[in-house]
């Protein structure tokens, strides 16, 4: 699923960035080992966590002609990226960053035309965020984790929706039978 996410967020920028080639954005760590071939974008996945707060433990249930379709809730989860750019000189790596940042907040949601694999039965389109706070804890401590200078980022987080368990079909009961008695 996260693989999916990746080529989704792959083909949403390529096509928002003309100067800009699938095979220039990347999905590896930024660390000193790290030597695209430039002009680059690097989406770093670095934190996955679950959305508590759009948790449900609602069952949905659709009737149709006399069955009815129970789907679990599915569990919302956050993946968070820190974006980079790539391209040899400071001045070109700030305009692509640009780029991207235009790109990312065009799509406060993304569409379903765009979703990738498994992503494609979603059963809403992801929201995103862009320029809020990240989740990492120092910046710096990072870099320095990385063994690289610190660089100019995006933060991204696109909220997915993974299903644990498959839909149930049952019948709809359409008829109560009351038997009386005497005891």
């Amino acid at each position: 699923m996260i693989n999916d996410l990746d080529k989704t967020l792959q083909k949403m920028l390529a096509s928002e960035i003309p100067s800009l080639s699938e095979a220039h954005i990347y999905f590896d760590t930024p660390d000193d080992k790290f030597a695209p071939s430039t002009p680059a974008i690097d989406l770093f996945l670095y934190d996955v966590r679950e959305n508590r707060e759009l948790r449900s433990n609602e069952w949905q249930v659709e009737r149709h002609n006399g069955v009815a379709v129970k789907t679990p809730p599915f569990v919302r989860v956050e993946c968070s990226y820190l974006i980079t750019a790539w391209a040899g000189d400071i001045a070109s790596e700030h305009a692509l960053l640009g780029s991207v940042l235009r790109a990312l907040l065009r799509h406060p949601v993304i569409e379903a035309s765009l979703l990738q694999g498994a992503l494609a039965s979603q059963p809403l389109p992801p929201p995103t965020t862009a320029l809020q706070p990240g989740k990492l804890q120092s910046v710096s401590e990072f870099w320095q984790a990385l063994g690289d200078k610190p660089r100019t980022a995006l933060y991204y987080t696109v909220t997915i929706a993974i299903g644990l368990y498959d839909a149930v079909q049952e019948p709809v009961v359409i008829e109560k039978v009351v038997n009386l008695g005497q005891l």
